[in-house]
């Protein structure tokens, strides 16, 4: 009976282990605050960059902004950022429109 429990417990544990695991939610501060905050400040007022509360842009302006980058815009904004999923992204604008 131990052997029993034993041997179901370690199949339970490798089918936890087999089975892939949503990915954890972005964390859009987290993210903005490593890759944003040096120049357009901790709390999006502005700094080397522009102000970034109250943007006008939409979520989608600035997800793809981040993603793919704007020819008309100054580095580093030329093109997408480098490391960034499409995900995280998105965690960034929806942190960045909640900036006030």
């Amino acid at each position: 009976m131990k052997h029993v429990l034993v041997a179901l417990l370690v199949i339970a544990f490798a089918v936890c282990i087999a089975v892939p695991q949503p990915a954890l939610a972005a964390d859009g501060a987290a993210i903005y605050k490593a890759k944003c905050a040096a120049c357009h400040g901790a709390e999006g007022q502005g700094k080397i960059g522009p102000a970034l509360k109250g943007a006008s842009l939409s979520n989608g302006q600035i997800t793809d902004l981040l993603t793919k980058g704007d020819e008309a815009k100054k580095a580093p904004h030329k093109k997408g950022l480098s490391g960034l999923s499409p995900d995280d992204a998105k965690a960034v604008a929806e942190y960045v429109k909640s900036l006030k």
